[in-house]
């Protein structure tokens, strides 16, 4: 789809992602504690073992300064050891006036740059490089997906919304593979995305959906536009947001519209033992799943069936895998009322609420549902279809009374 968005140009460097300019951030997991603690107390020790490692190294939030800290002070730089200027250019400049400093400007088009990296079962972070920007695919299956996931997420931002990667100025995007050993989930730890391989008995490797890795890269949006806090509704609205944008840079790269999609997060993600075919569901929350080791997925899809939870790790920071269901259900409801392609219509509408000026940190459902309201209100009118929409979804799922 052609873009009429503004080129980059070389004069605006790429976003450094330095500790001045980059917004705090929690690590952000596509599994829920409850799942794993299923997984933690089963039969089988080696499954059992490995999702008790994968929650130890959840519990814990690392800054990783020792490992980041020097491309976090000075940002990432470039690769390809090439300059964004010709040698021939500048030199023809000199030539017209050679008294005079050369300037030149260049515009340069948008686009994606990834770094792949390899934890060899290891935890530090990033670990090696093995596919950079424009480099061809290789033979390790799971490098090739983050890759293609990393440009797909680049691509529903750029193309849908004119915004140049997660904070809108070109960050790079980093992503790490085989991280630690039978590691059962992915996450965003707020400069880079990370994935494990799965315990090959429920899980396999997290790089195999599309959705997970769109989902992981949009709680980095978040962070970079809204910043909402990962606790208690504000964090089961950036949950909801992750799986809203994750679905559409699945429904995007399928070119799919909201009556042809699945609705489905994590579809593929579990082995063929499990009973259930997903995460989590937005079109039926509390479907996704029924398994006897896993339990039941429990997804309210109205406010009726809200899990009130304390506010501690120990209960996912009040819920925010659970009731997320909620607010997606209502964008699910949103979307196929709008109808066509989601990222132009309700797509369209959350953006522009999660990327207006003064969001609160702490917004609740029925605030967040005003904004988008008002959001579409303003980009397709007030009596519009798509406001009556939104209003509707809102309502049905009964965060609005």
């Amino acid at each position: 789809m052609p873009s009429t968005a503004p080129s980059r140009t070389a004069g605006s460097a790429r976003s450094s992602g330095s500790p001045g300019s980059r917004p705090l951030a929690t690590r952000c997991t596509i599994l829920p504690p409850y799942l794993l603690r299923r997984i933690a107390a089963d039969d089988d020790p080696r499954v059992a073992e490995a999702a008790q490692r994968t929650l130890a190294q959840d519990a814990t939030v690392r800054e990783r300064r020792t490992v980041m800290g020097e491309r976090a002070t000075r940002g990432p730089r470039r690769t390809d050891g090439r300059g964004l200027v010709p040698p021939d250019l500048r030199q023809r400049a000199r030539a017209l006036d050679p008294g005079r400093p050369t300037v030149v400007t260049v515009t340069l088009p948008a686009a994606p740059e990834r770094s792949i990296h390899d934890a060899r079962h290891g935890v530090a972070l990033p670990g090696i490089l093995v596919r950079s920007e424009g480099v061809d695919p290789v033979k390790d299956t799971a490098v090739n997906e983050a890759y293609d996931g990393l440009g797909a997420t680049w691509d529903l931002l750029w193309t849908a919304y004119s915004r140049d990667s997660l904070d809108g100025k070109g960050l790079p995007l980093v992503a790490t593979v085989h991280y630690d050993e039978r590691y059962d989930n992915a996450f965003w730890d707020g400069t880079q995305m990370v994935f494990g391989d799965g315990d090959g008995v429920y899980f396999d490797g997290f790089t195999s959906c599309l959705d997970v890795i769109g989902h992981e890269l949009a709680h980095g949006l978040t962070q970079y536009t809204a910043g909402l806090t990962y606790v208690a509704q504000s964090g089961a609205l950036n949950e909801s947001i992750s799986d809203v944008f994750g679905s559409m840079v699945k429904q995007m790269k399928l070119n799919q519209t909201a009556a042809e999609a699945d609705w489905l997060i994590g579809a593929g993600l579990f082995t063929n033992r499990v009973k259930g075919v997903a995460l989590r569901s937005m079109k039926a929350p509390g479907t996704a799943y029924d398994d006897p080791a896993l339990g039941r997925d429990p997804q309210p899809a109205t406010m009726d069936d809200f899990a009130d939870l304390p506010h501690d790790s120990d209960h996912d920071n009040g819920g925010v895998h659970t009731n997320s269901g909620i607010p997606n259900h209502a964008f699910y409801l949103a979307a196929t009322a709008i109808g066509g392609r989601t990222w132009e219509g309700a797509g369209r509408i959350w953006y522009d609420a999660l990327t207006a000026k003064g969001v609160p940190k702490d917004s609740d459902f029925a605030g967040f549902a005003r904004r988008t309201i008002k959001a579409a209100e303003r980009r397709f009118g007030a009596k519009s279809s798509e406001a009556s929409a939104v209003t509707n979804a809102w309502y049905a799922v009964k965060v609005l009374t």
